[in-house]
Order: structure tokens, then C-alpha cells, then sequence
């Protein structure tokens, strides 16, 4: 399978979760139509008030690359970055089940 996820966690500066997870929101709209992105779910951790976690699936590792010379995806990292204390992120390789 050639799909591409992405699992990345975003640790807010203190009590800015809620204005990093919105503008996290609006990129999502940004990717809708754009090529190769299946999903881009933004997820709030439920015992971490500062924590995010983002859920992407691409069609394949080139087209999740694409989306990060994106004008628009390069403007909302930007306008993220004053708001982030830290980011991991770990690639893995869908293998099948549900919605593949």
C-alpha cells in the first residue's frame, strides 16, 4: 500500500491550545480539493489542555510533501508557529482496516 500517514503532536504554549486548535481548523479547509490528502483530522488530547494531535492520510509520502511548498499550508504554519511550544511527529504505513 502506498497511502502515508502521519501522526503530529502539537504542545500549545500554555493556554493557547483553543487559538492554535482554530487556526489548526482553518488549515484543514485549506487542504479540502487539494490533491492527494484523503484526511486531516485535528484531535484535542483529553488529559493535556495543551496538547494536539493531527491525523493526516495521503495517497502517498510525494503528495504530503507537495502540500508543505503550498503557499496557503506555508502562511498557516507561520501564522502556528508563535502559538506552538513543540512538535513531534511519527510517519507510519497503514496496512488496511476500515476506511482504506
Amino acid at each position: 500500500m502506498s497511502k502515508y500517514t502521519m501522526f503530529g503532536q502539537l504542545t500549545a504554549q500554555p493556554g493557547k491550545r483553543g487559538e492554535l486548535a482554530k487556526i489548526m481548523l482553518e488549515s484543514a479547509e485549506t487542504l479540502e480539493g487539494m490533491e492527494g490528502c484523503i484526511f486531516y483530522i485535528v484531535n484535542e488530547a483529553v488529559e493535556d489542555l495543551d496538547t494536539l494531535w493531527i491525523m493526516e492520510l495521503w495517497e502517498n509520502q510525494e503528495a504530503h510533501a507537495a502540500s508543505l511548498k503550498n503557499e496557503k499550508v506555508l502562511a498557516v504554519i507561520q501564522s502556528c508557529r508563535p502559538l506552538i511550544a513543540g512538535v513531534s511527529a511519527v510517519p507510519v504505513r497503514p496496512i488496511g482496516g476500515k476506511g482504506l
